[in-house]
């Protein structure tokens, strides 16, 4: 009897510790951000620069009725057990409105219920928007060691359901935050929305596709607005830059930083999209105009869908002239 009650209050001692151990397990996040032995806080400056330039998305380039322009930021720091959107997979309803229209309160609400069921999210930080296809919005963000991940997006206006963002980057490297970081942004389809262009109408797409990246020859359709099929890969449309601020520059407002002149340069020479001329189909031939028993001449038309750019293809001959015979000549 003794026996037993050892093995007993053995087992169970031994089964105490599975589960605490279990526990502390299962509170932390799962992927590489598990590993994070950084010091607990940390604290970024996060600059957003546009480069939707005519120049080098001179197709469609809105003008007017918007003109090129980007809405306000909306991110957040997380753990791996939280995803904004992903590639690939289908945007949530949050996603959705904010891709389509700019509404953030669904995905503002999104967010929330995550932290507050998995505890997978730090802070949300938003960033003014820019009334321009061209220009810099700016913020601060705090990271976690147990929520070194950064989320966020930015809607392209106007467009169908198209934005730019980042998906989970990590600013820990094992034992130390990053000092800085820049990405290349490039457009990003929603999935929501079947327009071609940006100014497309509001199409719903049933069923609802995944998150696709954009390219210059995906989707394969003229119509898209940013269909460059001589381009190996589109222009970057819009970089991030993040740069760790020091302890002596906590709670200082985030700067509104203009690029150095060496970066002016490289966004002034990078993006010159050359765009080829598009013509329509000719026209019928017209009436055979002449005199009676001698060769007449008869005309067909076409005309400029798509104006060149960038020392693009100049347009081809508009008309076109053929011989003829006169027909009820008497």
């Amino acid at each position: 009897m003794e026996n037993l009650m050892f093995v007993y209050r053995s087992c169970k001692v031994i089964w105490t510790l599975l589960v605490t151990v279990l526990g502390y397990a299962s509170s932390l996040p799962v992927g590489d951000d598990s590993i994070c032995t950084a010091e607990e806080l940390a604290k970024y400056s996060i600059i957003f620069t546009g480069k939707w330039s005519q120049t080098a998305f001179p197709k469609q380039y809105p003008l007017y009725r918007p003109p090129a322009q980007w809405s306000s930021m909306l991110g957040v720091t997380h753990s791996s057990d939280y995803s904004m959107w992903k590639k690939n997979e289908y945007a949530s309803n949050g996603v959705r409105d904010f891709a389509e229209k700019g509404e953030a309160w669904v995905l503002m609400k999104e967010i929330e219920e995550a932290g507050e069921k998995i505890q997978s999210v730090h802070g949300i930080f938003s960033a003014p928007a820019i009334s321009s296809g061209t220009g810099q919005t700016s913020t601060e963000l705090e990271v976690h060691s147990r929520h070194p991940l950064v989320s966020f997006v930015v809607r392209i206006v106007p467009s169908p359901d198209w934005f730019v963002g980042i998906d989970s980057l990590n600013l820990c490297e094992r034992d130390h935050w990053m000092e800085e970081v820049s990405v290349d942004l490039f457009p990003y389809d929603a999935g929501t929305d079947s327009g071609f262009t940006f100014s497309s109408p509001n199409f719903a797409t049933i069923p609802q596709d995944t998150v696709t990246e954009i390219t210059c020859s995906s989707p394969s359709h003229p119509a898209n607005s940013f269909y460059y099929p001589k381009l190996k890969i589109l222009p970057p449309i819009a970089q991030v830059t993040m740069v760790k601020l020091k302890k002596n520059q906590l709670g200082l407002p985030a700067p509104y930083l203009n690029l150095p002149a060496k970066s002016n340069e490289i966004i002034d020479s990078v993006s010159e999209t050359p765009l080829d001329c598009e013509v329509s189909q000719w026209s019928s031939w017209g009436l055979c105009r002449g005199l009676c028993r001698k060769t007449g001449t008869k005309i067909r038309t076409r005309f400029v869908l798509l104006q060149p750019a960038n020392n693009g293809m100049p347009c081809p001959n508009l008309d076109e002239e053929t011989g003829c015979e006169p027909e009820n000549c008497v």
